[in-house]
């Protein structure tokens, strides 16, 4: 249930947009993006909490969750203000509207400089990791991504993602298929990475249309200035 500790940590998540029907901010790195086993604060309680507080709202406070980002990740998300706003951003999510751009540094350079990663994906619930399967396996979905490479330096590449499927752990399990593995990712890269390490996975970037004004719009967010992020020049992003 969301608190004063949760209004407190609301001070920390910067805020890009907010009117009646949405809310942009910046997802901080390591929060789960809703309430999950660990207990810790999560994005949407925190939100929810914040919204109270700053509108001085009686009640519960609507705030529809559309899309999600993995604990460790950060950068720009999406938040519905109401149950219309939510249907329609849930929409353009399912019928792949939704422009979401992510960048991140793994490991080596990709097989090619750009390139359509096409694999199928099955979730194993029980540890909650996700295995790419052949075709027409039970429980597989097509998991689609577009990758370009933006630089390399010091053995790691820079790469830009456009998403064109929602899988859980997609960008981490194709890319890792490819042998890039992520920077810092100890699921599907723990032989190249070392306990403790960030994962380097930023969503950068986020377009739509807003759901009543039908006017697109498009937020952006950088990643810290911290490594292995500051091995690139920041206008690569």
């Amino acid at each position: 249930m969301a608190g004063p500790k949760d209004v407190s940590e609301a001070a920390s998540i910067p805020i890009l947009y907010e009117d009646n029907h949405i809310l942009v901010v910046v997802k901080p790195v390591n929060m789960p993006t809703q309430e999950d086993e660990s207990r810790d604060p999560d994005l949407l309680s925190v939100l929810k909490a914040d919204l109270k507080h700053r509108h001085h709202k009686p009640g519960n406070v609507y705030l529809g969750l559309v899309h999600r980002l993995d604990r460790p990740v950060g950068g720009v998300m999406v938040f519905a203000k109401t149950s219309k706003a939510a249907s329609r951003l849930s929409d353009a999510v399912r019928t792949r509207q939704f422009d979401k751009t992510y960048v991140a540094v793994v490991h080596g350079k990709p097989p090619q400089p750009a390139a359509t990663l096409r694999h199928f994906l099955r979730k194993d619930t029980r540890t909650n990791t996700v295995s790419v399967v052949k075709q027409g396996q039970p429980d597989a979905k097509e998991a689609v991504l577009d990758y370009q490479t933006l630089g390399s330096a010091d053995g790691f590449s820079l790469i830009k993602i456009k998403l064109h499927t929602g899988r859980p752990h997609q960008i981490r399990v194709q890319l890792a298929a490819t042998g890039c593995p992520l920077y810092g990712d100890q699921r599907y890269g723990s032989t190249v990475n070392k306990p403790g390490q960030q994962l380097a996975l930023w969503s950068t970037e986020l377009a739509f249309e807003h759901p009543t004004l039908k006017e697109e719009l498009r937020f952006r967010s950088v990643p810290p200035e911290q490594h292995p992020w500051f091995l690139f020049a920041s206008d690569n992003y």
